[in-house]
């Protein structure tokens, strides 16, 4: 079955899953019946095209590397903006990959609605809409018959919303407790390697790790994001901002690496939810990790999450959570979803 694509964003994420794309198309329609023409893309740096019969994603991808533009692409209307794009284009699924505001949600929470109220299917990998707004857009989009997909926000391609809704269904989850940035695990692994903080950061930022401005990061932004999306979606919660308790690393030093060596423990930015009665306690935090806690044992930009449940007890998962191919894969696999349970 075909489905036609807008993307709102050509960045890392959507050149990822444009990547993929190409590279998967034979494998997609032979196994599993799916195929995929991109019909528009709408980037506020890069512009934006629409052509109904479908883009050619070699080209676009090679406009973007070339010249970072698509605006050049010979064929199409130029110039949509993203919600006349969302709204008015052929398109079945929209692919949310714009950038992230976790203080407004914004420009991405608008494309949702928009997605929405036009009844076509959404899939993002944007924290900000889900974390600050998944009753009203999850309400929105069962309103509308339409499907809300949004896998890659919490560990990229790594799979936790499909995880606990398939594999973990049936379970109670407890509590989930996890490394969930990449970024400041790093950092601190680096850092128990002899370099400063400040040092590391560099390091991270040399590395596309971190950003020039890395504070998203460093003082538990992204997790905190993280951890609001796994307690209101996973947990059942209704979380805000405000009720997440937050604190970065920024203020760990080698001393403080030594002093947990010393007492076989490292550190760890740690997002978590738990469940205390009828309420959920979270929290963002640098914590001393015993080194038999699965999570200790989790180096680099690599993201871990344990889910305490009462049928299984403890399940931890580690995997990648960034990167482009990773970040683009989660789409795909939101997009496979879409189109397995329209075809049961």
């Amino acid at each position: 079955m075909k489905y036609n694509l807008a993307l709102i964003g050509f960045g890392v994420v959507g050149q990822g899953l444009a990547d993929i794309l190409v590279e998967k198309e034979k494998e997609l329609r032979d196994k599993y019946d799916f195929e995929a023409a991109v019909v528009a893309v709408s980037d506020t740096q890069k512009g934006s095209v629409y052509d109904e019969k479908g883009l050619d994603l070699r080209r676009l991808l090679s406009l973007v590397s070339q010249k970072g533009t698509v605006a050049e692409y010979p064929d199409g209307i130029k110039g949509w903006d993203s919600l006349k794009t969302v709204r008015d284009s052929k398109a079945d699924i929209i692919v949310e990959v714009s950038f992230t505001d976790i203080k407004t949600g914004e420009p991405a929470l608008s494309h949702v609605r928009a997605a929405f109220e036009s009844g076509k299917h959404l899939v993002t990998s944007n924290k900000g809409p889900v974390a600050l707004a998944y009753r009203e857009l999850a309400g929105m989009a069962k309103r509308q018959g339409v499907q809300f997909r949004f896998e890659g926000t919490v560990m990229s391609g790594t799979p936790v919303i499909n995880l606990v809704t398939s594999c973990l269904a049936g379970n109670e989850i407890k509590e989930v407790r996890g490394i969930l940035n990449g970024t400041t695990n790093f950092i601190l692994t680096e850092m128990e390697k002899g370099q400063s903080y400040e040092a590391a950061l560099k390091q991270a930022q040399q590395l596309g790790f971190a950003e020039a401005v890395p504070d998203a990061d460093v003082e538990g932004w992204d997790a905190l994001a993280k951890v609001l999306i796994l307690s209101n979606v996973i947990m059942g919660g209704e979380l805000q901002v405000a009720d997440v308790a937050r604190e970065g690393i920024t203020k760990i030093s080698l001393s403080d690496v030594e002093t947990a060596r010393a007492q076989g423990k490292r550190w760890k930015l740690i997002g978590q939810a738990r469940k205390e009665g009828h309420h959920i306690k979270a929290k963002v935090s640098p914590e001393m990790v015993p080194l038999t806690d699965p999570l200790a044992g989790v180096s680099g930009a690599k993201n871990a999450l344990t889910f305490d449940t009462d049928l299984l007890g403890q399940v931890t998962i580690v995997g990648p959570g960034a990167g482009k191919r990773e970040t683009g894969y989660s789409i795909l696999t939101d997009l496979l979803d879409i189109h397995r349970t329209l075809n049961k």
